[in-house]
């Protein structure tokens, strides 16, 4: 009972729909305990009315009620529903009870009008009426009967009530559904869209009383944007202004390499030439990661991944040379990918590069594209250390890097290929090339084809 107040508090739909069908029950019970009292008075009226005109009709007539007989014929009447009619102080001569034929044991003092009376155990309704030629009369019928007919033809009444109260409720409980099915739509749309997508959320279908809601998500999204953008904008501009002073450094570097130094000096040097370098792979990471994550305009026309793959070689194979590292491509089947090429070009250098750097030396990496189900899957394998399966959700955070790895990097390089995968529409899978081992990584990149 509890966790149902809680619920019926916290959900509006819930409260509205309980509200409701309890407002709808309470008039339904009001108004059939009213319609079932009323139809049944309506009832007696009717069933009094008949008296009255048997009454009536015997007076007009000057037709006498008939002596009582115990006629065998009477145990097929039903002697429930008959009306009796009688003098008014007539005894019967026979010890015959009122369902075998007999009379009423009715006192003469009665007053014209209607009596409800208790006679031998059973309740009769009973008129007195005095006709033309000064004779009174009685007629009367037994009221379990008139009861049954009455209650009867209330239930009749009040049947409707029963029925379609409940398809009312039913019907209620489906309005209100379909009348929150915009928020939920709402709802489910925001939920969906990507850490990119912040454009405006279309508010001319809602209803008038979630559309401020829907404005003030709008706004909150415009300055989400501003303030991504803002953000943006001082990476590469930081990024920018940085380049030079590096690059000078590593130029003043060079020059102090041709210098005439002692072996202590030359150590110092190289160590101070390394640390200039990843200063600048660092911005130029940055910079990259600034372009993936600013909009960009749709692709026009499809790409080659094969394409992809040779300009990517060209630029890293310097760098697996040096690790004595077996790169290239397997098989000749090639696939057309919806994307911009510089975005394509990125997220297979990065990915191509982590897998040389983290490659042992005399290792192997392979590239491969496949088509299933109307989508490219391009595939980069190697036989490093891998990426254990505790921090598969953590390597594409920014600056995050393997632990224990000694290899020199930024840790932007799979933050950067996750940004262009959710720009383009595109899936990451992370595999064991050797589940067994639980060694080398296969990255499995799944790219829409159109």
């Amino acid at each position: 009972m509890d966790g149902f107040k809680k619920r019926l508090n916290e959900s509006v739909q819930l409260k509205l729909s309980f509200t409701l069908s309890l407002a709808i029950l309470a008039v339904a019970i009001v108004a059939g305990v009213f319609s079932f009292l009323s139809a049944f008075d309506e009832a007696h009226e009717l069933q009094d009315d008949v008296l009255r005109q048997v009454a009536q009709l015997i007076d007009r007539q000057r037709l006498s009620p008939a002596a009582p007989t115990t006629d065998t014929r009477l145990k097929y009447v039903d002697e429930e529903s008959r009306v009796i009619v009688q003098r008014l102080g007539e005894a019967s001569s026979s010890a015959a009870s009122v369902d075998a034929g007999g009379t009423l044991s009715l006192p003469t003092t009665l007053t014209d009008g209607l009596h409800t009376l208790e006679l031998g155990g059973e309740t009769f309704r009973v008129l007195v009426k005095t006709t033309a030629v000064g004779e009174r009369i009685a007629v009367a019928q037994e009221s379990g009967f008139r009861n049954e007919i009455a209650r009867d033809g209330a239930l009749r009444t009040v049947m409707p009530f029963l029925i379609l109260v409940p398809v009312l409720l039913l019907i209620v409980a489906d309005l209100v559904r379909k009348m929150f099915r915009p928020i939920a739509a709402l709802s489910k749309e925001i939920d969906e869209r990507a850490e990119q997508e912040l454009h405006p959320v279309e508010d001319r279908h809602l209803p008038v009383e979630v559309r401020p809601f829907a404005v003030a998500i709008n706004r909150l999204l415009a300055r989400v944007g501003q303030s991504m953008e803002s953000q943006r904008r001082f990476v590469a501009d930081a990024a920018h202004e940085l380049r030079s002073p590096l690059t000078a450094m590593s130029l003043q570097a060079e020059r102090l390499a041709d210098a005439e130094m002692s072996e202590l000096a030359r150590d110092r040097l190289t160590v101070l030439r390394q640390g200039i370098e990843r200063g600048r792979s660092l911005l130029d990471q940055l910079l990259t990661l600034a372009k993936a994550q600013s909009a960009a305009d749709l692709p026009q026309s499809q790409v080659s991944v094969q394409g992809i793959y040779r300009r990517v070689l060209e630029d890293l194979m310097p760098l697996a040379e040096a690790k004595h590292i077996d790169i290239g491509v397997e098989g000749t089947q090639d696939a057309q990918v919806w994307a911009s090429e510089l975005d394509m070009i990125a997220l297979v250098k990065n990915l191509v590069d982590n897998s040389i750097r983290y490659t042992p030396e005399g290792g192997r990496v392979d590239l491969s594209v496949g088509v299933s189900d109307g989508k490219a899957k391009l595939r980069i394998q190697d036989n490093g250390p891998g990426i254990p399966l505790a921090e598969r959700d953590r390597v594409f955070n920014p600056f995050y890097r393997t632990l224990g790895s000694e290899q020199i990097g930024s840790g932007l390089g799979l933050s950067i290929v996750q940004t262009i995968a959710l720009r383009i529409g595109a899936e990451i899978r992370l595999d064991f090339a050797d589940d067994v081992q639980q060694t080398g990584l296969v990255v499995t990149v799944i790219a829409p084809m159109k």
